[in-house]
């Protein structure tokens, strides 16, 4: 028996040392790819020694002498800390992520094949000026010198995946850049999501009146009525559950997540330092590490400070010595879907306006790792490409013998973003940036921008031109064969909304409706806040002047306007009603829920159990309003639609008809339905946290996850690559948190301001910004998630032009000289 004990705790042992064995060599391996910040090397590319000065946060100050060279060592920096999601992006772009994934992103692939922008991208090359297309050029020398610098030294690959992966790393192409910018657009894109599922609710509502209120115009002058989806598309199936094909990595963003940003300037006469206040937060998907990447350049017209995204030449967001610079989501309607009548004799042809047209076709093999290739026919008509009816619930709509194609801005083989982004950081004035922002094609936003004295905001990015004519002005599906509904090029440039030099002396876009005009020169029908505005509104003008704290504050604010509307509404005729209930029943527990709520002012405040208890009430609230008229399309409303509920409540043109459930014999009152909704919101909160409510934490279920795309879900990994923060806000909050909306977790922060920059011109050098994760996408560095609890605390860090701060507490010091 001893003998069996010694060898069991032999084979224990080996076994222990076999492992730490085995996780010391995946560190070392690992940790080979970790960048060296501090260096001397001479790489080709440059004119003229270059130095890059990382300071305390790892922020690379890059020190240049000619633009070129700036460039050059922003794509250097880029390639040292983000390589992988670089890559990730451009075989996104390219529709090669099965090369590396297998079959679980062939339904990614196939769409980006169908899109083709990576086509599109190479040759929007030549359409750049001469200093974006150095710009591109030397930025791609950059990450080419941090490749080889890689290969030639065995520095691990270049980052952990590329181990895991086997992915060969090509060089970077100036096309790359311009593909990334064309995936950004993807990722914001909103309208064929909103096409689709109007049409899609239209055909499952009996009435039709209806429709307004569940997808409700912003508040202003109304629309004119419009045809009936049925009437345009004869034929089309009525609704059936969704069965849409989506693959791993898919760029296209869930309903309610296409875009969302804050941004509001503050010109002299509204500042108490006498400078003019820029505060911008650009919203996107979490993920680790962030999209976003903070870098300060020297130009030939000075320093230029912000947050860039890896693979872009470009400071996005963010100042110079003169001026600052903000995006926000500008939600115009830049896709329309064209429905294409094939020729029932050959399948080869569709109906265009002057007769059968032939689809322009194209075949791509698709590779995939451990299985055969696909191939794919690509079509496209004279509308856009084809889109299958497998991919966007696009076969619920279809009528037989027809397919769907898609116009969109973004599939321009002439986009000169690139041009306007890097234009945009050489201006020294509002009139300067505003001018560079007519190259902008896609993706459009809100530009907003400040100079010393002044403020502006203008609408970047082309503007469809629509027929007066269009048979459903974008809203919907329509005919592709009818002249009226096809565009008819670019609006002008002078068409897009501007508002420079406001008498207020303040401009905003929390991406709000900014403008009223009728179609077509309208902007658009959906837009991506009506709640946050108004709280936005209060703020600003409830003080004569601000400061850069304000700013801050403002940015920060988690206090819900649309929960403040909403809660006297659907709680009115159950508070206060004096009704005994004994203890441990549902009427107990209502009881005490509604007297927490009673109290409550709106603030979605991670450490109080308010929030959780009313957004809980709200989701049940709008499932049990819509589930007996919708059916299984309940489901793709995910998220608390205010404006819905609200019109419900009031009984705006007889929505309160969506209170009485149809297959039940009593006739149901709002009141019933609110108080049925609290109650099953009480027991999933029971079920899902504990009995006991005042316990309950909002930032329990409000976490804000930031996955790694590829390691994420992968058992053990995942605890060392993901990031996840307890946090304060919501949806309809200034501090903007949006939530995944499904089980199991439906309260999850996935969407928010990844970014966050506060410029004071009254003394630049005291400008704040900060990101959600870190700079470093090495989940092994310690700047893998260091900025990451400043963020969720609502603290930023220097956003200072001074070299000199920047060496005083540097991580490293990078010098390049030029190969002689």
């Amino acid at each position: 028996m001893r003998v069996l004990f010694r060898w069991l705790v032999r084979l224990v042992s080996l076994g222990i040392l076999l492992s730490v064995l085995a996780v010391a060599v995946v560190y070392y391996l690992g940790s080979r790819s970790l960048p060296d910040y501090d260096k001397r090397l001479e790489v080709a590319g440059l004119n003229a020694p270059l130095e890059i000065v990382r300071d305390n946060s790892n922020v690379p100050h890059i020190m240049a002498e000619a633009d070129a060279d700036a460039f050059f060592g922003l794509g250097y920096a880029h390639a040292q800390d983000r390589l992988w999601q670089m890559m990730l992006l451009r075989r996104t772009a390219q529709g090669r992520l099965s090369e590396l994934f297998g079959a679980r992103t062939v339904e990614t692939d196939k769409l980006l094949r169908r899109l083709d922008l990576y086509t599109l991208a190479r040759q929007s090359v030549s359409a750049q000026d001469a200093r974006a297309s150095e710009a591109l050029s030397a930025y791609a020398a950059g990450v080419n010198a941090r490749i080889d610098e890689i290969n030639q030294e065995s520095l691990g690959r270049g980052a952990p995946e590329f181990f895991l992966f086997g992915a060969q790393i090509a060089p970077w192409q100036p096309a790359d850049s311009i593909a990334i910018v064309k995936i950004m657009a993807l990722q914001l894109s909103g309208h064929l999501s909103e096409e689709v599922l109007r049409a899609r609710t239209s055909l499952a509502l009996e009435d039709g009146d209806r429709l307004a209120d569940i997808l409700p115009d912003i508040p202003g002058s109304g629309v004119a009525a419009l045809p009936d989806y049925a009437n345009l598309a004869p034929g089309a199936p009525q609704y059936a559950r969704s069965e849409a094909a989506k693959g791993a990595l898919w760029p296209v963003p869930a309903r309610g997540l296409a875009g969302a940003s804050n941004a509001w300037a503050a010109d002299v006469s509204r500042s108490a330092s006498g400078g003019t206040l820029l505060a911008n937060d650009p919203h996107l998907g979490f993920s680790a590490p962030a999209i976003w990447y903070l870098a300060r350049m020297q130009l030939s017209t000075g320093g230029v400070i912000g947050g860039t995204i890896p693979g872009i030449p470009a400071i996005m967001a963010g100042r110079s010595e003169r001026l600052g610079w903000g995006i926000t989501s500008s939600y115009l309607d830049d896709q329309d879907l064209h429905l294409e009548k094939l020729n029932p004799d050959n399948p080869e042809e569709y109906q265009g306006v002057d007769g059968w047209q032939r689809f322009r076709t194209k075949r791509s093999i698709i590779e995939i790792k451990d299985a055969a290739p696909v191939t794919v026919t690509l079509r496209w008509t004279e509308n856009g490409p084809v889109l299958p009816g497998t991919q966007f619930d696009l076969g619920g709509i279809t009528p037989p013998g027809h397919v769907m194609s898609l116009s969109w801005t973004a599939l321009s083989p002439q986009d000169t973003s690139i041009t306007a982004a890097v234009n945009t950081m050489f201006a020294g004035t509002i009139d300067e940036a505003l001018a560079a922002g007519e190259d902008y094609i896609a993706p459009s936003q809100n530009l907003t921008v400040a100079d010393s004295e002044r403020v502006a905001m203008k609408l970047v990015g082309a503007m469809p031109r629509r027929d007066a004519d269009h048979q459903s002005q974008g809203r919907l599906p329509a005919p592709g064969w009818i002249e009226a509904n096809r565009w008819q090029g670019r609006l002008p440039y002078a068409r897009n909304p501007e508002f420079t030099d406001p008498a207020g002396g303040i401009v905003g876009n929390t991406n709000n409706k900014v403008i009223d005009r009728p179609f077509p020169n309208h902007v658009s029908f959906e837009w991506g806040d009506s709640q946050r505005v108004r709280r936005w509104r209060a703020l600003m003008q409830g003080r004569e002047v601000h400061t850069r704290d304000s700013f801050i504050e403002f940015q920060l604010d988690t206090v819900s306007e649309a929960a403040r509307t909403l809660l006297p509404l659907i709680g009115a005729d159950l508070w206060f009603t004096g009704e005994a209930a004994p203890e441990g029943t549902p009427e107990r527990r209502r009881r005490m829920a509604l007297d927490l709520l009673a109290e409550w002012n709106g603030e979605m405040n991670e450490h109080l159990p308010e929030p959780l208890i009313y957004a809980a009430w709200l989701r049940f609230l709008q499932d049990r309003l819509i589930r007996d008229d919708l059916g299984p399309l309940a489901e793709e409303y995910t998220r608390v639609e205010p404006l819905f509920i609200e019109r419900v409540f009031r009984d705006v043109g007889g929505a309160s008809a969506w209170c009485d459930i149809k297959r039940s014999a009593a006739e149901e009152s709002c009141t019933d339905i609110a108080r049925l909704a609290l109650d099953d919101a009480l027991v999933w909160l029971e079920e899902t946290y504990g009995t006991t409510l005042a316990s309950l934490r909002w930032g329990t279920a409000h976490e804000a996850v930031h996955e790694h795309q590829v390691l994420g879900e992968v058992p053990v990994l995942r605890y060392f690559v993901n990031i996840r923060q307890s946090t304060s806000g919501g949806d309809f909050t200034l501090q903007r948190g949006a939530t995944k909306g499904t089980l199991p977790d439906p309260f999850m922060n996935v969407h928010g301001a990844g970014y966050r920059g506060v410029y004071d011109f009254a003394d630049p050098d005291s400008s704040v910004f900060i990101i959600s994760t870190g700079q470093s996408g090495h989940f092994l560095s310690r700047h893998y998630d260091n900025l990451g609890q400043l963020w969720r605390r609502g603290e930023y860090i220097p956003m200072s032009l001074d070299p000199e701060l920047a060496r005083a507490a540097a991580v490293g010091v990078t010098e390049m000289t030029p190969v002689e």
